[in-house]
């Protein structure tokens, strides 16, 4: 009898610690993953994140990618808005999202940076961040997406350097969209979280 209690007793922990080693964790996303089951038959073929540089529309509103400059103006004091110079990642103000999620894609990890320095550098300073989605899936659900993408950006801001109380979190999700259509380029355009800078210091 006091033999099997001891064999249990070395069992089970090892059965537990094996159970939670095959649960494989992604320390990289410390944002939210989103489920499909909100969405309205929708199936969840996602876009991955790999391409390189945030997307945009040309003049005939189709989809192309624009590559994110290079962080030289991370971590800088001097960092304005005003500056306009396409080196100065302040100028991208708006972070694109893959399908039904909201885990920030690694391209924008230097523009959120960039953001998040001067926040901190500047605590008068006050940002909006609106959450949107595409038309796919229910309204409700689309308010809560956007929400979580909003929550997502300002989450990596205060883990650089930014004040909570500068942020304010707002989801329109599909109520807005930045392109009208109902295909592949406009939804990945719809995609997004856009910063607004309501006070500049």
């Amino acid at each position: 009898m006091n033999i099997l209690r001891e064999a249990l007793i070395l069992v089970v922990p090892v059965i537990f610690l094996v159970g939670c080693a095959s649960a494989p964790i992604d320390s990289t996303d410390d944002a939210l993953t989103d489920s499909a089951s909100g969405l309205n038959g929708s199936s969840s073929t996602t876009t991955t994140g790999g391409d390189t540089g945030s997307t945009a529309a040309d003049s005939n509103g189709s989809a192309q990618i624009t590559g994110i400059q290079d962080g030289n103006s991370i971590g800088r004091s001097d960092l304005t808005l005003s500056d306009k110079s396409p080196s100065n990642l302040l100028n991208t103000r708006v972070i694109y999202f893959d399908f039904d999620r909201s885990k920030v894609r690694a391209q924008f990890a230097d523009v959120i940076a960039a953001h998040a320095t001067y926040l901190a550098n500047n605590p008068g300073a006050q940002m909006k961040l609106e959450g949107h989605a595409d038309e796919r899936g229910s309204r409700e659900y689309n308010i809560g997406l956007g929400e979580r993408r909003g929550n997502s950006i300002a989450r990596h801001l205060g883990l650089q350097g930014a004040l909570r109380a500068q942020l304010d979190v707002v989801s329109y999700g599909e109520e807005r969209p930045a392109v009208t259509g109902h295909d592949e380029t406009s939804w990945e355009l719809n995609r997004r979280v856009e910063i607004i800078y309501t006070r500049e210091q």
